[in-house]
């Protein structure tokens, strides 16, 4: 199989307003077209989605979308936000709330075009500033690889946007394979950002769904394609975790542990799991400067990318500021230069 890379295709012009390329790797763009289809089709709020949500969360997201809905959904905010916080260049992906998974297949797949065309027209009108990630129905896996041969071949975009799990099936199961397989025969990177645990019974208060549930979700996720042999079958994957990668960055050496001891662990990983956890890229969304430093140190520089998760109230307020203690080279990388890498962008002089 030949593995082509984002760098293979025609490379993106962007310019660096300051001492460093900086590219945001983890922000949001909602396409109201997309959720007005699927109101059609599923009146209501998404299944699911409530499920483990307190009276009091429900009340703070509904005043939450009614004051970002404009910035969220629109551009003209989103550029002067980025001015403000100093970013060059935002890797649009759709909200997560428009991964749409539990709708029938056909359907899902309209809204998936919908949101994917909505994110090319928005590229396309600010060219150098927004780089598009779409979606694609991971319900049906031969209409999301086709799909997401769509997003490279016909709208130019350079990443698709999966959630942990599709419909609770993880993904290392064998019917998502042949996503994997295109994934990395396309090159395109795969940014995985979760949308709340799936059995977040004991998250309901507090905001645990999200603050808890979303980076135990992403270290699940990790877990299955390193235990399952996702890596090992497809090793040319792109795959970059949102929130720092969840837990496993920090508490690897248990899994290491488990690998070394039980045949069940290592049944179809070839290799000590912490050395694949070094084959991904994970954004720089940790909110502790510490913990940055951790990241670095254990993961290394060349595989950090920083995000923000702009619009929300979970983003990074000073994204540029929160790397500043790190030494220039690192700062270079983290900043802009892995991502411009990982989405083939040039920069211009």
């Amino acid at each position: 199989m030949t593995i082509t890379t984002c760098g293979d295709r025609r490379p993106i012009e962007v310019c660096a307003a300051g001492e460093h390329l900086v590219v945001d790797i983890h922000c949001h763009l909602g396409i109201p077209a997309a959720d007005g289809f699927m109101q059609q089709h599923y009146p209501g709020p998404p299944p699911g989605i409530n499920d483990f949500t307190s009276p009091l969360t429900m009340e703070v997201n509904r005043a939450q979308f009614q004051e970002i809905g404009a910035t969220l959904n629109g551009v003209e905010q989103r550029l002067k936000d980025m001015d403000r916080l100093g970013i060059d260049v935002q890797a649009v992906s759709p909200s997560p709330g428009q991964y749409f998974y539990f709708a029938e297949p056909d359907i899902g797949r309209t809204a998936a075009r919908m949101v994917n065309d909505g994110i090319a027209a928005a590229v396309a009108a600010n060219p150098g500033r927004l780089i598009g990630m779409g979606t694609v129905p991971l319900q049906d896996t031969q209409m999301a690889v086709d799909e997401m041969r769509r997003c490279v071949r016909e709208l130019d975009l350079r990443g698709i946007e999966i959630n942990s799990n599709v419909n609770g099936v993880d993904l290392h199961a064998q019917r998502l394979r042949p996503f994997w397989a295109a994934a990395e025969e396309l090159g395109i990177l795969v940014f995985l950002h979760p949308l709340g645990f799936s059995h977040a019974n004991r998250m309901s208060e507090y905001y645990f769904n999200n603050l808890i549930g979303n980076p135990l979700e992403s270290t699940l996720a990790v877990g299955h394609l390193i235990f399952g042999g996702v890596l090992d079958q497809y090793p040319g994957l792109r795959l970059c975790i949102a929130h720092g990668g969840g837990y496993i960055p920090g508490y690897w050496g248990r899994m290491d542990h488990g690998w070394r001891a039980r045949r069940d662990c290592s049944e179809h990983c070839k290799h000590v799991p912490s050395s694949y956890l070094r084959k991904l890229w994970l954004d720089t969304l940790v909110f502790d400067k510490d913990e940055l430093d951790s990241l670095v140190r254990t993961h290394g520089a060349d595989k950090l990318c920083l995000g923000t998760d702009y619009p929300f109230d979970m983003s990074e307020p000073d994204p540029v500021g929160f790397h500043a203690r790190l030494s220039d080279a690192d700062q270079a990388k983290i900043l802009g230069l892995n991502a411009a890498e990982l989405l083939g962008l040039t920069l211009s002089v």
